[in-house]
């Protein structure tokens, strides 16, 4: 049987133990795409990028800019994912700080138009919608192409019915988004339309008066004198 189409999904775990629920959860997910792809006579290669590996490395690009090779390596993965699958533990109802930090740090146009399978696990269920309600938006401003179904497990969800049917849902999302090539199809016609020249606003922050009082100010200089 020959295959058809060959695809190259991403898994970003935020776990910071080993082994870790947050980890499993992404290969559980990942291990679904992968399996319904071969149903369908296609391939799926899966890269792992485990964060807690990266911590220091993120650490120091927040306050230095300067990326060491482990992170830079993660970065070049994501560039050439086909999906991602980005599994967060939350805390204190909002995902993890090395998960959002890493994030935090892409460019702004690396992951644009590319399939996204959000998960997120918890010790207990009141922490359910923070996917979608904190993961959900942080990825809409990378402008990616989120799955409609996000996936979140808590302590009590592990060995349920509903937990597998949730998993199976959020693969078929990002396989048929994968079949598409919609991302593709983005970066290749209309490319030069989210190129970012100054800021995020895109390029409207052309007319700056650099001489202004708040200019100078945030320059380090001093108001300019007033005439009497």
């Amino acid at each position: 049987m020959t295959t058809q189409n060959q695809f190259r999904v991403v898994v970003v775990s935020g776990g910071t133990s080993d082994p870790s629920s947050t980890r499993m959860l992404a290969d559980r997910i990942a291990d679904r795409v992968r399996i319904l792809a071969e149903e369908r006579s296609e391939s799926v290669a899966t890269d792992v990028i485990d964060l807690r590996e990266l911590a220091s490395e993120i650490a120091t690009a927040l306050v230095s800019q300067l990326m060491g090779p482990k992170l830079t390596r993660a970065v070049e993965l994501l560039g050439a994912a086909d999906a991602v699958v980005a599994s967060a533990p939350v805390y204190k109802a909002a995902p993890s700080g090395l998960f959002s930090s890493f994030f935090h740090l892409l460019d702004n146009d690396l992951l644009i138009a590319k399939p996204v399978v959000l998960a997120a696990t918890a010790g207990t269920a009141r922490h359910a919608l923070v996917v979608d309600e904190q993961m959900r938006s942080l990825f809409a401003y990378l402008r990616t192409l989120t799955v409609p179904t996000s996936v979140f497990a808590a302590t009590e969800d592990w060995n349920s019915k509903e937990l597998g049917e949730r998993i199976t849902r959020a693969a078929i999302e990002l396989l048929l988004l994968m079949e598409s090539g919609f991302a593709e199809q983005v970066r290749g016609e209309s490319w030069k339309h989210y190129q970012h020249e100054y800021g995020s606003a895109g390029g409207t922050e052309l007319e700056i008066d650099l001489s202004s009082d708040l200019m100078r100010l945030a320059t380090g200089g001093s108001r300019a004198k007033r005439k009497p």
